[in-house]
């Protein structure tokens, strides 16, 4: 559909066609997010395949096969993917949804991106003061939930492991490039569309939900690490709305995964 496009003031010029992006763009682009992901394991992979196949040529295939996967198992190589892979996967989709809606790159309000400066910098504040409480009171939602059940996530395992190199770069992928990406297809692309469509509670529980569940297969779905999820979500939304720019979210998102990797580190040793 196409509407007027806005001016930097957030009004409308009627002159000019706006390109919206749909629900189910919005669902693409999440979707695009893991087959990237996927894709750059299956070409590490097949390098680190090529490569020892180079080395030993002696060996089996399914020797082969089995060496590679013992080293692309090991937490340091995961780390490493991470470390390379996301920061490339990001820049593709800032890219593809920059070229996609240009227009509504910088529009402060939905169907906008919101890429540009809150309207006040106190916004700022707010989102360090979300992302310093959401984790213990997180923390206490899902321990309410699991009724004693640890929760784990397939980063906490990587970072759990990771040499003492490799934290730093890690962390700073996981606080920055990782909340950049995720809240431009959750609080930009998709809870524009949603917003579009729906009222703005429904397109927040909608959004809040949906982010929650796509976080669930890196929880190996435990259920009760829903409602944390959700919060936090919910959190990020209202963040993203009121202060009419997506980068208090980002903020928030990042200072959230900071707290969760710094209490991480220091309860568990790192392999040198």
């Amino acid at each position: 559909m196409r509407l007027p496009a806005s001016m930097p003031d957030g009004s409308a010029d009627a002159s000019t066609p706006l390109r919206m992006p749909g629900v189910t763009h919005a669902m693409g682009l999440v979707v695009m997010y893991f087959i990237l992901q996927a894709a750059a394991g299956l070409l590490v992979s097949f390098v680190a395949g090529a490569i020892e196949r180079h080395r030993h040529p002696e060996l089996s295939p399914a020797l082969v096969h089995q060496h590679v996967m013992a080293v692309l198992h090991g937490a340091d190589s995961n780390a490493l993917l991470i470390i390379l892979a996301l920061p490339l996967i990001a820049l593709l989709m800032l890219g593809w949804v920059h070229h996609r809606w240009p227009a509504l790159w910088a529009m402060p309000r939905p169907p906008g991106l919101g890429f540009c400066a809150p309207r006040s910098a106190h916004w700022y504040v707010l989102a360090l003061l979300v992302g310093v409480t959401m984790p213990p009171l997180g923390a206490l939602l899902t321990e309410l939930a699991a009724h004693g059940h640890a929760v784990a996530q397939n980063v906490e395992d990587i970072s759990r492991h990771a040499s003492w190199n490799l934290r730093l770069p890690l962390a700073i992928v996981i606080v920055t490039v990782g909340p950049l990406v995720e809240e431009l297809m959750f609080r930009g692309v998709l809870l524009s569309a949603l917003m579009h469509r729906l009222s703005t509670g429904l397109s927040v529980a909608i959004c809040a939900t949906l982010f929650g569940v796509v976080h669930l297969a890196g929880l190996d779905f435990q259920w009760y690490a829903l409602p944390n999820l959700i919060l936090l979500a919910a959190a990020l939304c209202w963040l993203r709305l009121n202060s009419t720019s997506l980068w208090p979210a980002v903020v928030a998102h990042g200072v959230y995964n900071l707290f969760a990797l710094v209490a991480l580190f220091e309860t568990t040793p790192a392999h040198s």
